[in-house]
Parts: C-alpha cells; structure tokens; sequence
C-alpha cells in the first residue's frame, strides 16, 4: 500500500481513536464495546469466523450460547482494545486488582534474583492488564508482538505498549535475538502463545491441534528462566479485571512446557468462554 494510502486507511481509525479518547472513561470503554459487537453481528467474514471457530471447539452448542458468546466476546475485546489504545488513562484507574494465585511469590523471587522471567498467557480477558500492574509496582515487563502492516496504526500502537512495559521485540528473527539478550540480563517478557505459526508444532490446544511455536520454551529451557501463565480476566462489571498468576510450569522439554501452557489456557477459555478473542484464526490449516 502506497503512503496515500495507507494514511486514507488510517483516518478512519484515528478518527474513532479520537471520538473515545474525548469521551469519558466509561463512556469510551462503552464505545468500543457497541461497535465491536456491531462489526461482528453485521459483517458476514467476521460473524462467520467467529461461528467457525466455536463450531469446531464446541459442535453441540446450542444457537443461544453461541450468540451469548458472540456478544459477550466482542464486549471485551472492544473494551480491551480502547484499554489498549488509552493506556495512559487505563493505568491512572489501575482497575486490576492485586496480583493473586501460587505463581505470583515465585515470579517476585525469580525477578529479585536477576533470573528473569517469561509470563505467558493468550488473547483472552484483559492481557495487557498484567503488564499495566507490574508498571505500577515498578517492575518492568517487555513483550513480544506481531507488527501491524499500516505504519500510521503501527507507530500509535508502538507508542501506546511500551507506555505499559519495554522492551517490546516484533516477532522477527532480530526481535528474538533481543528477547534473549533481555532474558539474560535477568528481563521480564509477556508473551501471548496463542498466535498461528507457520510450520510450528501441533500443539493440542481446545482439543484440536494448532500451530504453534516451541521458541518461548526453548528459551525457558535454555537459560532456567521460569514460565509462568499469568492472566487479566475481566470481571462482570466490565471495568475491574482479576489478575492470576499460575505455579510455574514444570522444566521439561519444550514441547512439553508448550502444550502445558495451552493446557492452563484452554483451561481458562472453558471457563470463561466469552472473554476469548474467537476472531482468531487459530486452528485454520491442517496438518499433513
């Protein structure tokens, strides 16, 4: 896309970035929920992705729950994304509550030791929440991401991520290298496992085998750095979100300490189906 174009392709995003940045907090919050449910039920490829998606995990949902996760879906990724993109007036309500779960002591205890360590989750809930509250403890955390294409949304996006943690390494092979000079100097990284890998391992994830890559693990492995799901999930009134932190995942191999952490995932996502990003394509291509 030429740069005419892709600022064109922009405009429309800033513009909505510009009306909920205006609004009141729970107005903008609001904003974004109304229109990702409406993208959703309106727009056929997105409606239908979604609908593929549980079809596969859960072939004998009834109609209703279906649509009940729909909605409820779209409610929190719209919410998650005006956080995501507000990060400054996200972290000033710091609406997470304080760190719980068996992982939380070993993760202060790695951290205090200059040993590191990776926090692992998926799209689900609020996941940048995590982050958020380790900055408000002044604990830094970086975080691997997948750059968007259009350099205008690229740049905000950038910008508002590392307000919440840095270093942030795009998911390339220089990103890698830095992630691991930042592991070794006893750095925190966020990562989200739950992204299609070309060529990755089969990895059962909900039941069903889904690309994945054994890097994050390897690495774990390599230098003795603790792996440690750690998950935002949102609460019924849509504004607070819980953070867990679960015990760290037993060193084995990778490809073991990998499907563990899809385990605890999909744990999560059954019990909380609606705070899952359905409009991933997680589990598109088959396996020869």
């Amino acid at each position: 896309m030429s740069g005419a174009g892709s600022y064109l392709a922009w405009l429309p995003q800033a513009a909505l970035l510009g009306v909920a940045r205006a609004l009141p907090y729970r107005a903008r919050l609001a904003l974004g929920s109304a229109v990702l449910r409406t993208a959703v039920a309106v727009v056929p490829d997105l409606r239908g992705r979604v609908d593929n998606n549980l079809g596969l995990i859960f072939p004998d949902m009834p109609a209703a729950e279906r649509a009940r996760i729909r909605r409820g879906m779209a409610d929190s990724f719209g919410r998650t994304l005006i956080e995501t993109v507000t990060v400054p007036q996200f972290h000033a309500r710091a609406a997470w509550s304080e760190p719980s779960g068996p992982g939380w002591e070993p993760f202060l205890a790695a951290h205090a030791e200059g040993r590191g360590a990776l926090l692992v989750s998926g799209h689900f809930g609020q996941w940048e929440a995590v982050r958020g509250m380790l900055k408000a403890r002044g604990i830094e955390a970086g975080a691997l991401y997948r750059p968007v294409k259009n350099p205008h949304l690229q740049a905000m996006y950038f910008e508002q991520m590392s307000l919440s943690g840095a270093p942030l390494f795009p998911r390339s092979r220089q990103g890698m290298r830095e992630l691991v000079r930042h592991l070794k100097s006893g750095g925190v990284v966020c990562v989200l496992l739950d992204q299609y890998v070309q060529g990755g391992r089969p990895i059962e994830f909900l039941g069903h085998p889904a690309p994945t890559g054994l890097a994050i693990a390897e690495l774990a492995v390599r230098f003795d750095v603790p792996m440690i799901p750690a998950y935002g999930t949102r609460e019924p009134d849509g504004l607070h979100v819980r953070i867990d932190f679960e015990p760290p995942l037993p060193r084995t191999s990778a490809e073991a300490m990998t499907q563990a952490a899809a385990d605890s995932l999909s744990a999560r996502v059954l019990a909380r189906p609606e705070q899952y990003y359905w409009l991933h394509r997680r589990w598109i291509k088959q396996f020869a």
